[in-house]
């Protein structure tokens, strides 16, 4: 059976508009997920790129913008999480205040011992080994790792780790 032009585009019509409908679902599913997600970070338009500049001369540069533009943290729960006291409180926050605490016994402030870094351009420090170990045959080990072969059938074979401090 040939079909005529005049189908071909009336099913390429219908076909749109099944794609836009399942489009429009999808994207509900999309919004209701990034919802909740807002909700739970506690997440700000600033922080999600939609400051006083147009949008886009921030698309490309979000990541850049929201580490440039995100304020220092004045509250902490000592375990790494922190609140710049903008935007929604975050839930960590919303229960240590229903469970007594005060925002000022959460002040990094009043408290800077506290704080615990959460920039993400400082970088770990290197651990140093507190000793490093080696054998009469010059084989070596850091400390760091697994211990290498050599030394694990030493001990096994009843000699102690402190024989092999370098």
């Amino acid at each position: 059976m040939t079909r005529t032009y005049d189908q071909i585009q009336k099913k390429i019509a219908a076909l749109q508009r099944e794609a836009e409908s399942l489009r429009n679902k999808e994207v509900d599913g999309v919004v209701a997920r990034i919802k909740v997600a807002i909700e739970h970070y506690g997440l700000t338009a600033e922080q999600l790129g939609f400051g006083t500049q147009a949008g886009s001369a921030r698309r490309g540069k979000a990541q850049n913008a929201i580490a440039a533009s995100s304020p220092a943290a004045r509250y902490t729960d000592g375990n790494g999480k922190t609140w710049s006291g903008r935007g929604p409180r975050p839930g960590w926050l919303k229960e240590a205040l229903a469970n007594g605490k005060s925002l000022e016994d959460l002040s990094i402030a009043a408290n800077p011992a506290k704080a615990k870094s959460s920039s993400p351009k400082s970088s770990p420090k290197k651990r140093k080994a507190k000793q490093s170990y080696k054998d009469d045959a010059g084989h070596f080990w850091s400390g760091f790792g697994p211990q290498p072969g050599w030394l694990k059938e030493a001990i096994a074979s009843g000699r102690s780790l402190e024989e092999f401090v370098a």
